[in-house]
């Protein structure tokens, strides 16, 4: 039976078809390989790139206890007077769980970067189907530890930093805000989750209305689920800081900024988890940017509605920073 689901924009339509031409919209296993090719070359800017907007350097602090060493790199103004400290933003790439590396999207926090002056520090995590679940999220929550302990060298007020991700990024960032509540980790003001992949579960009309259209369809999502869970995926034994969807609890959160589009996988789980923060007592900023891919702002950057987007997230990123 065919799928029903919401059109895509006009602008987002004619783009998705070079998308589409260069990279499917169903990633099956075999092609993980293929979009790790694509992302590091399309996604990731280069360390010199990198160094002509910020001051940069790649530091490497220890993982959890018998995991390997966890890299990030760190992003400074060029123009920071170290007397000052600064807001900061520990930023988790997308890529599906599968690919990317830690100049994955950077291109977003320069942009962030400019407009708000802070230190951003983005982290390289395991990926898999090599390294499955738990080592993606403990890498990322050893990250934000070691950031915790050691904000104030990197110039970062401690009561100053966000939590940021896309896709698989705002994911993990999602649960590793979920282990820093649950284990009296680093407190964060607020975590800023674009088009969040947190339910492995494929429950929800969004989950599977595209098969073979847009960017991430139900295939793709179901390759990147079973490459970090194995046979465990959509069963009863996934743990939330695997997919935090599945957390009971979404109490004592920091604050959240959602966003998704409306013609994407992740629609509705992202519409669901806000509506749970509210629930549980706690501050969500929803967005559904109508017509809109996943990635939608990366596909059609020009576009009103992805100037709009950008916008919002620098709004909200102002807001929750603010002394």
């Amino acid at each position: 039976m065919t799928k029903v689901h919401p059109p895509f924009d006009p602008e987002v339509a004619a783009a998705l078809v070079a998308v589409n031409g260069a990279l499917p919209s169903s990633i099956t296993p075999d092609l993980i390989g293929l979009l790790r090719e694509m992302t590091d070359a399309g996604y990731a800017m280069g360390l010199d790139e990198i160094r002509r907007h910020v001051h940069a350097e790649e530091l490497t602090v220890p993982g959890r206890a018998g995991d390997p060493d966890v890299a990030l790199l760190v992003l400074r103004p060029t123009d920071r007077d170290p007397a000052v400290a600064l807001p900061g933003l520990y930023f988790i790439h997308g890529g599906g769980m599968v690919a990317g590396n830690h100049r994955t999207g950077i291109d977003g926090v320069l942009e962030w970067m400019a407009a708000i002056p802070m230190v951003a520090v983005s982290v390289e995590y395991r990926l898999a189907p090599e390294h499955p679940h738990p080592a993606p999220v403990e890498d990322c929550y050893a990250g934000l530890a070691w950031l915790g302990e050691h904000a104030a060298g990197l110039g970062i007020d401690p009561d100053r930093m966000v939590i940021a991700g896309g896709s698989a990024g705002a994911g993990l960032a999602a649960a590793t805000a979920l282990a820093a509540r649950d284990r009296g980790g680093p407190r964060v003001r607020g975590q800023l989750l674009m088009c969040p992949m947190i339910d492995d579960r494929a429950l929800t009309p969004s989950s599977t209305e595209l098969v073979g259209e847009g960017v991430w369809d139900s295939v793709s999502n179901a390759t990147g689920w079973s490459s970090l869970l194995g046979p465990a995926a959509g069963g009863p034994d996934v743990s939330a800081y695997a997919a935090p969807a599945r957390a009971t609890d979404l109490s004592g959160l920091p604050s959240a900024f959602i966003e998704a589009g409306s013609v994407e996988t992740f629609r509705d789980e992202s519409v669901d988890y806000a509506s749970r923060i509210w629930q549980a007592g706690g501050q969500a900023e929803l967005h559904v940017w109508p017509g809109g891919c996943h990635g939608f702002d990366g596909v059609v950057p020009a576009a009103p509605m992805s100037r709009e987007a950008r916008a919002a997230r620098v709004n909200w990123l102002r807001r929750v920073l603010a002394e």
